[in-house]
């Protein structure tokens, strides 16, 4: 039986808060009832934990056969096309016969619009 998990990774911050956001947006995904992922986790590519190996660890744990990692970034730059694949790669060498992809970034898509013009909107109301 095929057991899917979803990563989502960030950059990792020495900030609390931005990093307990990422902790909250993994927390949205898993309970939307669009969530198809039989594991849904999140890490940071540095700085703070879980690690990417960590995360993914965790996932092969729970019994995970394919991992999506998601990067959690907005544009296509170092970090998400080189940097978070190869992490990636390291952390799935530990595990024969787990199979991973990893996703584009954010990136332009219709729904951020949506979410560009409620920020825009509730600071415009202040």
């Amino acid at each position: 039986m095929r057991k899917r998990a979803l990563i989502i990774v960030d950059h990792g911050s020495t900030v609390k808060e931005a990093n307990e956001m990422l902790a909250a947006v993994t927390n949205l995904v898993r309970s939307s009832e669009n969530c198809d992922f039989d594991i849904v986790r999140h890490c940071h590519m540095e700085i703070a934990e879980p690690s990417i190996s960590q995360a993914f660890d965790e996932c092969v744990a729970e019994g995970a056969n394919h991992i999506v990692v998601h990067p959690y970034f907005l544009a296509p730059g170092r970090h998400s096309t080189m940097d978070i694949p190869n992490m990636v790669k390291d952390a799935a060498q530990k595990h024969n016969g787990i199979t991973y992809t990893v996703t584009e970034p954010l990136g332009v898509h219709g729904n951020i619009v949506d979410v560009v013009l409620e920020k825009a909107r509730n600071e415009s109301q202040k």
